[in-house]
């Protein structure tokens, strides 16, 4: 009798590959553990999950991200095994995972990293949760799309302002998405850090920047688009959107929670960055 650990098992069944992934998980499951139930993404946890101690979720990076936040008050270890395209985070294909079965299944300690999520506010005499993100927390023009000015405060001190097409607040597991595509740094996941990153800043002077993880910064809108036409946007993983409006403010902090991901034991986050981002690529070059 399968004496392992007992695992829920979460699936994208918008992904083309994740179904047939997710039969052979579940019989690779059963015979080394327990599996508790198998449900889809984007439901709510079962009430089974507070019995899970391993949560296996079968799509994408985004799939990743969206279930990460929807169990993180389980604090159970989160693997990703990816079924979609890049696979930076779901950094487990089935057939590593069938590799390593014995161990992830088992019951002996698991390979694990702890990611800290940001809290998103937004504040205008009350205060309003808007969600919590594992990437970034993006302020973004949004249609007509003119330009929009933004005030920054980091702790509570006046920094500058920028103006230009938005901002992102990004923690370092984010620093290789929307943050990295920005012109911003990449930055190590074990490195404590939050990054301040502009959006086509209209300002030669205006670069990024990385400050205390721990660090609160508000973002003060002096000039927003027009929301009957679409609106200046606050956008959390690029997932969770919502209309900024005159005289809101938009606070991230560190969120109290934060989410155990299960780290590939075969893995290299630079070997990650060499073969999937391409770092530091050469230009082509005949030979001769």
């Amino acid at each position: 009798m399968a004496t392992g650990r007992a695992a829920l098992l979460v699936v994208n069944p918008a992904k083309l590959d994740a179904q047939g992934d997710a039969q052979r998980l579940e019989a690779l499951i059963r015979d080394r553990s327990t599996l508790l139930e198998r449900v889809e993404t984007d439901s709510q946890p079962p009430a089974s999950a507070s019995e899970a101690e391993l949560i296996i979720v079968v799509g994408g990076d985004g799939t990743l991200l969206a279930e990460s936040r929807r169990y993180a008050h389980l604090d159970t270890p989160i693997l990703g095994v990816n079924a979609g395209k890049l696979g930076f985070l779901a950094e487990f294909t089935l057939e590593d995972l069938e590799r390593h079965a014995a161990s992830l299944l088992g019951t002996g300690p698991l390979p694990v990293r702890r990611v800290p999520m940001l809290k998103v506010e937004l504040t205008d005499g009350t205060t309003e949760l808007v969600g919590q993100a594992l990437n970034e927390a993006v302020v973004t023009a949004g249609p007509p799309y003119r330009v929009i000015e933004l005030g920054i405060t980091i702790d509570g001190e006046p920094g500058p302002s920028v103006r230009g097409d938005g901002l992102i607040v990004s923690t370092s597991l984010g620093s290789t998405a929307y943050n990295v595509s920005a012109g911003g740094p990449i930055v190590h996941p074990g490195v404590d850090a939050t990054l301040i990153t502009p959006i086509a800043a209209h300002s030669l002077a205006f670069r990024p920047i990385a400050v205390p993880g721990d660090a609160v910064v508000e973002l003060l809108p002096t000039r927003l688009n027009d929301e009957s036409t679409g609106g200046t946007t606050l956008v959390l993983d690029g997932q969770i959107q919502r209309r900024i409006h005159e005289h809101q403010r938009v606070r991230v902090s560190r969120d109290a929670l934060s989410v155990p991901l299960v780290t590939n034991p075969m893995g290299s986050y630079w070997r990650t960055l060499v073969d999937k981002l391409h770092w530091a690529k050469p230009p082509a070059m005949r030979d001769r």
